[in-house]
């Protein structure tokens, strides 16, 4: 089995691991997805892709967080940490605003 390009820590924090794919994150049908690069994150409003070999063929990583062996719920608060040092906050509940993504600690290493 391939180890997954990122880990999970606590109960809604991410960490992009391998530069090579980008993480689609997905968080119910209500929210939009949002790209993890190596160089950070932003909303999403491509093809997402069916399933995750197609994500694979597009070098993502398709992350949804309601499945159960991610978080298995939608949450409001996703922490994600990039391989650029940095820790990004996704706050949905101000999906349509300037504070939807946002540095949440920076140069974490």
């Amino acid at each position: 089995m391939q180890e997954k390009p990122f880990l999970l820590s606590g109960r809604n924090t991410i960490i992009h691991k391998v530069r090579k794919f980008d993480l689609l994150i997905l968080n119910g049908d209500d929210y939009p997805p949002v790209l993890v690069t190596h160089r950070g994150l932003k909303p999403y409003s491509g093809k997402i892709p069916e399933n995750k070999r197609d994500a694979k063929l597009m070098d993502m990583e398709l992350v949804d967080v309601t499945v159960g062996d991610v978080f298995g719920d939608e949450k409001v608060l996703i922490f994600v940490q990039t391989i650029n040092g940095k820790e990004y906050k996704i706050d949905y509940s101000k999906a349509d605003s300037d504070l939807f993504i946002t540095v949440h600690q920076d140069s974490l290493f």
